[in-house]
């Protein structure tokens, strides 16, 4: 009787043990990633609060974990955010425009990509929507080879783009 008792025991404590290493597990499943936001006309830029969608070139947005939507007026001054160290560092995620089929002057409503798997042309005679040098994203490498050859420039990813590029004065 006693070997029956403790067998039982054996088993709900297994079982016990199951259940919290499988909560525990939920608990570390990376979060869903937000969507993209649709650019409205109601969009204020981050930095400048101008309205985002009277700007030419692409832009940005940068969604928090708590929800909360920041939009900017160019790609770089997206990507300045993410630099500086008194922003939010709880970003959930990070879209830009894909610039691979989009007009300079309109580039879309719903066009995002994500910041950090795109391309992008640094160095390149166009500039962004505040009138300063931009990081011009494109979703494949061989669509920013191909701005290039009409604008010059150079072709990075994310984690290449130099900071002081982003940070810089744009003089």
């Amino acid at each position: 009787m006693r070997e029956s008792a403790l067998s039982r025991l054996l088993v709900a404590s297994l079982a016990c043990t199951a259940l919290f290493i499988s909560i525990g597990c939920e608990k570390q499943k990376p979060a869903k990633i937000p969507e993209p936001h649709t650019l409205t006309r109601d969009a204020s830029g981050y930095y400048c609060l101008m309205t985002v969608v009277y700007h030419n070139g692409p832009k940005g947005q940068i969604i928090l974990s708590d929800g909360k939507v920041n939009w900017f007026t160019s790609v770089r001054d997206t990507i300045a955010f993410t630099l500086l160290p008194e922003e939010p560092k709880n970003i959930a995620a990070i879209y830009v425009n894909d610039m691979s089929q989009a007009n300079w002057d309109n580039p879309g409503e719903d066009n995002w990509i994500d910041a950090r798997s795109a391309w992008y042309v640094i160095g390149s005679k166009r500039v962004g929507g505040m009138g300063a040098p931009e990081a011009v994203p494109f979703s494949s490498q061989d669509n920013a080879l191909q701005f290039t050859q009409k604008h010059g420039g150079t072709v990075v990813d994310f984690k290449s783009i130099p900071s002081d590029y982003i940070l810089e004065s744009a003089d």
